[in-house]
């Protein structure tokens, strides 16, 4: 990681704020899927595919609005209360002994989640506004995303040793209250305020969404990493303790194999973003999920052997790989699809539009796994990814510059927008620059017109 990129004071803060907090996160994750094992036993890929889905359910529905009004809170104050939030709701899993409070408690903690991971996404290009800068924050934050997966999981290992899981809830309220103070000390900038009133603001991310095609075929990659991903957060828990007769510490272990195909990714890839462009990095990435998920469900038909161990963490670090690839350059792709001011609601849109994908992956797998198998609810993830894949294939267009020649017809446009373009016929003018959708562009150029 560029040493100049963590020279900037308030980005530093902020990132070793997301650090702590995540920290904390990937010791409720494993926590969550032990205490769920520990009220519903062999029904444990239920309870956690249905908490997964509240989830999803807060962030679909949450996030749009807080990217709507993220430009018109102090956004300082209102991350720290979020993680204030997050950090009181943990410290009360430990008491609970009933499968509908986890679902209560959830529910409660991802719409704290929802309205504070779209915030802290937009005010990255704020605080870093040289590209090069926020490419490297941009696989900082996802190396940070892995702490969840890897080094917490990890910890989480040692700690099952020696302590109960309930302690693990411990670990995560103070990875939020150091969050909580690090954020404290940042000077975040408050967000310029985009046009419109709120319910204009609400779908202004969805229209970005619609008329951008890099931004259509993202839409099926989120499809593919959702796909994938729920094989490793509904049934690694049941798979390692029940096909391979692990312990609580080899949940932890095999959680930290897919953080572990993340990290690398993460850290290898702002150079190769740099010379190859997203595109084609994201489309690896899908097939590299794609074929994670195929030797998962070969690995499911094996039912006997010490071997499977060694291929689990294998297939779980491939999984964590193609996530990296796909998720690293995404923030990428968002900041060059909209305007500043747009880009809260283009952040929260994508955050929640993601989670539909997982919205639609989670139940499949928690119901299908408990009812039907791993080998063929896998079948029906891969059949989902492969669909998603093709998608973002065709939508998204192999030639996508930046820059686009496009013409405007006089009088129907801001004519300052104007200063800088040729005249190539009566009524209009022809010129070039970083195209995005916005009320002068409301609409992806032809050949003809803009």
């Amino acid at each position: 990681m560029s040493v100049s990129l963590f020279a900037h004071r308030d980005y530093r803060l902020l990132f070793t704020a997301q650090v702590a907090a995540l920290f904390g996160t990937g010791l409720t994750t494993v926590a969550l899927g032990l205490l769920a094992y520990e009220l519903a036993g062999g029904n444990a890929a239920i309870v956690l595919g249905t908490a997964l889905t509240l989830k999803m359910v807060a962030y679909v529905t949450v996030a749009p609005i807080a990217g709507a009004y993220a430009g018109r809170l102090p956004r300082r104050q209102f991350l720290v209360a979020l993680n204030a939030v997050r950090g009181a709701i943990v410290l009360a899993l430990p008491f609970i002994d009933q499968i509908w409070q986890i679902y209560v408690l959830i529910t409660l903690l991802q719409i704290a989640s929802a309205a504070y991971t779209p915030t802290y996404q937009a005010v990255l290009p704020d605080i870093l506004p040289d590209e090069r800068d926020y490419t490297r924050a941009l696989s900082a934050a996802q190396l940070a995303a892995t702490m969840e997966t890897l080094l917490s999981p990890m910890l989480a290992a040692l700690a099952l040793s020696v302590l109960s899981f309930h302690w693990l809830f411990v670990g995560t309220g103070l990875g939020f209250a150091v969050s909580v103070a690090l954020v404290l000390a940042a000077r975040i900038p408050n967000a310029a305020t985009g046009e419109g009133a709120i319910t204009e603001r609400l779908v202004a991310g969805l229209r970005l969404f619609a008329a951008t095609p890099r931004l259509r075929g993202l839409l099926g990659l989120n499809l593919v990493v959702a796909a994938a991903g729920s094989v490793v957060m509904v049934n690694t828990v049941n798979y390692a303790r029940d096909m391979l007769s692990g312990s609580q510490s080899g949940v932890a272990i095999l959680l930290a194999a897919n953080g572990l195909g993340t990290m690398v990714v993460a850290l290898t890839l702002p150079r190769l973003l740099d010379r190859r462009g997203e595109r084609p990095v994201m489309l690896t990435g899908a097939a590299v999920l794609a074929a994670g998920l195929i030797a998962a469900i070969a690995l499911s038909t094996a039912t006997t052997g010490d071997w499977r161990w060694a291929a689990a963490l294998t297939v779980w670090a491939v999984i964590g790989a193609g996530t990296g690839l796909v998720l690293t350059p995404t923030g990428r792709v968002l900041r060059r699809s909209a305007r500043p001011e747009d880009r809260p609601a283009l952040f929260a849109a994508q955050f929640s539009l993601s989670h539909v994908a997982w919205l639609v992956t989670y139940p499949i797998t928690g119901w299908l796994a408990t009812t039907t198998g791993f080998t063929a609810t896998w079948l029906v993830l891969a059949a989902i990814a492969a669909l998603g894949a093709l998608a973002a294939l065709r939508l998204w267009p192999s030639n996508d510059p930046t820059e686009i020649t496009h013409v405007h017809e006089l009088g129907t446009v801001d004519p300052a927008i104007l200063t800088d373009a040729i005249r190539v016929g009566p009524r209009h003018y022809q010129h070039t620059h970083p195209y995005v959708i916005d009320r002068d562009h409301p609409r992806w150029p032809t050949l003809a017109a803009a």
